[in-house]
């Protein structure tokens, strides 16, 4: 499939040597039709700039820019990458800045106009460290208005798990306060060179424009934490640390002290938050 006239990613990879690097967390998706894919998945881009997080031979890149991206921003880590993004911006004038350096450093704000969406195959090494920074900010609603990741299938399960489940945790609670996730496609390993060993999904998740229910940022994460460092304790013990009253501040949101942290939704230790912090 050709979505431009620029070489089939395979001929751009053998061309540009670029032989995926484990140390990167490099797995190239190089089929046309699913980059364009995800970039529809993100929804419509026509007035949106869009952060991407390593390009690498940018098939993504291609798709978000051949849907209509006003502006693409690439972040890539590998230098060897670099003249392959010259040879996409040349194609498509004026609306493809690469940046070579480390995503976790840059700040895409100096680059972008909101309103701004975020789409990457996020490298597996890196992936979780920046959706926790970009779920975290200082202020809320975030400078981006959604995200649309790929990211080991693991990892997009613990995303969007339930209480009860083996993936709910820290990362679900994250995630579920300030957007509404979703598992928007799946893909499997032979989809991307070299094929990882995990089968890998793509995330969309939308920017609430207030947290989900109330409570203290910095104390509903200390919280959560402190509950699933320890989840197969009871509650009292896992967060005796926090407060020596912890027994009546569960009790008083309703929350049984000898439940453990899988079995507690959302709501409830939003509820937890603000009785600690009141």
């Amino acid at each position: 499939m050709s979505i431009d006239n620029l070489p089939p990613l395979r001929d751009v990879i053998a061309t540009h040597e670029l032989a995926a690097k484990k140390s990167l967390g490099q797995n190239f998706l190089l089929d046309l039709n699913l980059t364009s894919k995800i970039a529809r998945l993100a929804g419509d881009l026509k007035n949106c700039d869009v952060l991407e997080i390593g390009p690498g031979p940018g098939g993504l890149t291609r798709g978000l820019l051949a849907e209509g991206a006003r502006r693409v921003l690439a972040i890539e880590k590998d230098p060897r990458c670099m003249p392959v993004m010259a040879e996409i911006a040349a194609a498509y004038l004026g609306r493809l800045q690469a940046i070579n350096g480390d995503a976790l450093d840059v700040n895409p704000l100096e680059h972008l106009t909101a309103p701004i969406k975020i789409a990457a195959n996020l490298p597996y090494n890196v992936g979780t460290e920046l959706l926790v920074r970009w779920l975290t900010p200082p202020e809320w609603p975030p400078f981006w208005v959604s995200l649309t990741l790929m990211f080991q299938r693991e990892v997009a399960q613990r995303i969007v798990a339930t209480p009860g489940s083996k993936a709910y945790g820290r990362l679900a609670l994250l995630a579920q306060w300030r957007s509404d996730p979703k598992i928007v496609m799946d893909l499997p390993p032979e989809a991307f060179s070299p094929p990882p060993k995990v089968n890998s999904a793509v995330v969309h998740l939308i920017a609430l424009p207030a947290p989900r229910f109330e409570a203290d940022a910095a104390t509903l994460n200390r919280v959560v934490a402190a509950a699933f460092n320890q989840r197969r304790k009871m509650l009292r013990s896992a967060l005796k640390s926090l407060d020596p009253a912890i027994e009546d501040h569960l009790n008083a949101v309703g929350i049984k002290p000898t439940e453990r942290a899988e079995q507690v939704g959302l709501e409830e230790f939003c509820a937890l938050a603000r009785s600690l912090k009141g």
